[in-house]
Parts: C-alpha cells; sequence; structure tokens
C-alpha cells in the first residue's frame, strides 16, 4: 500500500469524523483497516473492518480512490433519525479529497515532522526561522518546553500474524499521537513529531500551569530560569503516568525518556540530546517498560554520556541539595580520602563516629544518595570530582 493512500486516509477520517460526529473508518482493497477515528481499541489497525464493526451499527459504506489505490469508507450511523444520505456523504469525500489534493493538507503532517525533526536534531540554527515556520505549523512556543520522547517500535512496527508482515506503521504511529494528545488535553497535534524508527516526541509545555496535575506538592516554578532541571520531577510523574496509558492501549512494551527544558528554542535540541542518552542508555542498562532521565541514570550517565558540560551540569545538580552545607561537603570528602571507613574518617574529622553516622544519613535524605552504598557513593564521588573541576575553571 502507498503511503499516499495512507496519508490521505489519516486526513480522510479526521474531517470527516469532526465534520459529522460520529466513527469514521477507511479500508484498503483487502478490507483492512488502515485509519479511523471514534473507536477506542487500539485493535483496528491491520484487521478486517467487519471485525471493527458492531453487528447493530448502522453504517454508510463508500469507494474510496486515491490515484491507483481503490478502498472504502465506512461511516457510523449513530440514530437512525440522523442518517446522512449516501449521496451527501459522498460529496463530503469528494469535497475533502479535493481540497486534499489542492492543498498543503496532504503533506502538513510530514513537512511539521521534518521541521521539529530538523529543530530537535540541531539543523536550525536562527530562531527567527524556527518562529516563521512555527506560525506556519500553528504551534505556540510561548510556554517554555522540554522533549518527551517514545519509543514505540515494538508496537508501530508490530508483524501482523494475520497477514504476515508488518502492517501500517503511519497509522500505528498516528494512532499513539492521538492519545498522546487525549493524554494532554492537547488542542491538537501540532507540537507532536513522528521522528522514525518508532519514536515520537512531544514538545510538553513544562511550567507550572502545564505541568500541575504532576506537581504533587513538589517544589514548582511558574517562570522557569536559568535551571535546566526546574519542574523535572513533575515532567518524570507526567511521563510515567503517560507511558501507563500508552502501554494498557497498545498491549506492547515502550519506554519514554525526558529531556530537562533549555532556555530559548533552539534548546529543544539540547532536550532532545537529554531525552535521547536517557533513553537509550536506560534501555540499554535496564530495558523496555520504563521512564527515564539523566538524573536516575546511576553510574552510566557520568560514564557513557559523551558531552562533557551535560556531565558537569548533572554533577552539579545531584549536589545542589549540599550547596548550603559546606559542612557535609568537607565530611564527604574526608569519607572518600579514607576509602569510607567509618572509624578513620570520624577520627580525621576529630568527631563521635555516631554523629558521622547522622551526617551520612542526613546527606541521604537531601540528596538521595546514600554514600554508604557503592553504586551511589562512585555517583557522589564523581560529582565531587566534576564539581571541583568546575570550580577551578
Amino acid at each position: 500500500m502507498s503511503n499516499t493512500f495512507e496519508q490521505v486516509a489519516q486526513v480522510l477520517v479526521k474531517k470527516l469524523s469532526s465534520l459529522l460526529q460520529t466513527a469514521v473508518l477507511v479500508s484498503d482493497a483487502s478490507s483492512n483497516v488502515v485509519a479511523y477515528k471514534g473507536w477506542k481499541t487500539h485493535l483496528a489497525f491491520g484487521i478486517n473492518s467487519s471485525e471493527l464493526i458492531g453487528k447493530n451499527d448502522h453504517y454508510l459504506s463508500l469507494p474510496l480512490q486515491v490515484q491507483d489505490q481503490i478502498g472504502e469508507v465506512k461511516i457510523i450511523q449513530t440514530k437512525e433519525e440522523d442518517t446522512l444520505s449516501s449521496k451527501h456523504a459522498q460529496a463530503f469525500i469528494d469535497l475533502l479529497l479535493s481540497q486534499v489534493s489542492t492543498s498543503p493538507s496532504l503533506n502538513q503532517q510530514l513537512y511539521k515532522n521534518q521541521i521539529i525533526t530538523d529543530l530537535l536534531q540541531g539543523h536550525i540554527k536562527d530562531e527567527t526561522t524556527v518562529l516563521q515556520q512555527a506560525s506556519v505549523l500553528g504551534i505556540d512556543f510561548s510556554p517554555p518546553r522540554a522533549v518527551i520522547l517514545v519509543d514505540a517500535a515494538d508496537y508501530v512496527f508490530a508483524f501482523d500474524q494475520m497477514n504476515g508482515s508488518s502492517y501500517s506503521p503511519l497509522s500505528r504511529s498516528q494512532f499513539i499521537i492521538d492519545s498522546i494528545v487525549a493524554f494532554f488535553k492537547l488542542p491538537d497535534d501540532t507540537i507532536c513529531a513522528d521522528l522514525g524508527g518508532g519514536q515520537l516526541a512531544v514538545l510538553k509545555a513544562s511550567d507550572s500551569k502545564n505541568l500541575d496535575p504532576w506537581a504533587t506538592g513538589a517544589p514548582f516554578v511558574s517562570e522557569i530560569g536559568s535551571s535546566s532541571w526546574t519542574n523535572l520531577d513533575a515532567l518524570k510523574r507526567a511521563g510515567d503516568a503517560l507511558l501507563l496509558l500508552l502501554r494498557e492501549e497498545t498491549g506492547t512494551a515502550l519506554s519514554v525518556g525526558i529531556g530537562r527544558y533549555h532556555p530559548g528554542l533552539l534548546g529543544l535540541a539540547r532536550s532532545y540530546q537529554d531525552a535521547q542518552v536517557a533513553l537509550r542508555l536506560g534501555r540499554q542498562f535496564n530495558g523496555q517498560n520504563r521512564v527515564y532521565c539523566l538524573d536516575d541514570l546511576g553510574i552510566a550517565a557520568f560514564a557513557c554520556v559523551a558531552d562533557e558540560r551535560t556531565k558537569i551540569e548533572l554533577a552539579l545538580h545531584l549536589l545542589s541539595p549540599l550547596d548550603n552545607e559546606p559542612e557535609l561537603i568537607h565530611t564527604l570528602k574526608i569519607f572518600f580520602a579514607e576509602n569510607c571507613a567509618l572509624t578513620t574518617t570520624a577520627k580525621q574529622l576529630c568527631i563521635h563516629r555516631n554523629t558521622l553516622t547522622y551526617r551520612l544519613e542526613k546527606i541521604t535524605f537531601l540528596t538521595g544518595l546514600d554514600p554508604r552504598r557503592f553504586d551511589e557513593a562512585v555517583q557522589i564521588r564523581l560529582a565531587l570530582l566534576l564539581h571541583n573541576f568546575q570550580e577551578g575553571q
């Protein structure tokens, strides 16, 4: 099946469903569903249209031809007294097809995907260009945004046992995007993009107004400043809830990478890099079906992230709860110098061993990292080294 047929089908079901306020599907010449709107099941793609429509459903069935591909449009009639005539329905379809063929509607989704992909991959260097293209696409860049990256490859390229092939990846990607739009209650999908390879990006507004449902009483900042870690906990909670929803709707393994907010429109490229690295390392070390972010990767972030600036920022973030605790910083330095031995560390600090234990427990409470546990001690030690390196610049 050609991509053109699928693209036209996607546009058609969206417009018809919105116009007629009912469920609409498009099937191919083999009666397999390629696009639909109005059903809550995720099992529609790749099955016969007769399996999706209930026995008691009233519907119109109309032919569809796009270039050399033929198919069928089915429009559910929810109330017999409000039935739409075949003549009028066909007129709607012909009008929409005419609009699709004479306007950029057909290629707008692909154009948007390309623009957002270029922006996230750093191919666009001028903010004026970004704003011009955003205006054309209807993207609102006024709120600060961070990137949520969804790896849905197992679903998008799922092998269809019935047909013996991968079926309708474009439709499956659009289903994920539609689910994301509904989850975040977005007006449309302009800030979502299919990046290819089963990965989908969301340019999520990350100020308090847009993340309030996931704040849960955590410290919150409405106007994000220079800190790229601001409101990140709420963003991660949103990612957890989104992953749970998508797993339920698709029945397959997915993963989510969360990027930090970085100032400026071009900062979205850095946010995407954060999400991409977190997703790649997280899947490699911990597998699928999880939400990953740089500050949750542990030692892997310091060992495998290539960008030095990112590692220094991570170090400063991990140690930031101790910014006003010089005594605890000094305690850590002596603790590591004494190979994490409690007795000799207490002796060097001229304090009782119980006092040292109290300080280490306070460090654990403030940072979430326990210097008495090997992996967490390594993180703290590396963070201290990078912190000292930054101070020496």
